[in-house]
């Protein structure tokens, strides 16, 4: 049987998952943070300008299952456009671990190469045209979900 559309090729995500306790951040560690998701990891990969000009990989979580452990101080924000996005990153190395993304403004974006080893599975990664912001979020089927503990 052919799948509908793109979504249902790639695994659930989230579902039927156990959590891990992955921890990571920035590169010069004034930013530590925890996060629990699960260990196989689905990735968004968005082709907007911002995400584009900063490679960013995210994967995204509740803000219930983030935790920032270090550095709160250390943060600064950027902002543009509707300023939902909040790109945080740290004031020394300039490294964004993790960041609040307009499509998910209760929850995390967090950079899975920001993440300390030894807790990754896998890394499955999904293209997302953020070019083409309004029309991609009304057409995903679990974008808007991902944010929901």
């Amino acid at each position: 049987m052919e799948p509908a559309n793109m979504e249902e090729t790639i695994p659930p995500l989230r579902e039927h998952q156990a959590l891990v306790k992955h921890t990571g951040g920035c590169h010069c560690g004034a930013v530590h943070f925890e996060v629990r998701t699960s260990a196989d990891l689905h990735v968004l990969q968005c082709n907007c300008s911002i995400c584009t000009k900063k490679q960013i990989k995210a994967f995204i979580v509740p803000a219930s299952q983030f935790k920032l452990l270090k550095g709160a101080d250390n943060l600064t924000v950027y902002t543009f456009n509707t300023k939902v996005a909040k790109h945080t990153f740290c004031k020394t190395c300039g490294v964004q671990s993790f960041y609040t993304p307009r499509s998910n403004p209760d929850g995390y974006g967090v950079m899975a190469h920001c993440l300390d080893e030894g807790t990754v599975n896998s890394i499955t990664v999904e293209q997302f045209n953020g070019k083409d912001w309004e029309k991609t979020m009304k057409e995903h089927k679990t974008i808007q979900n991902l944010s929901k503990s």
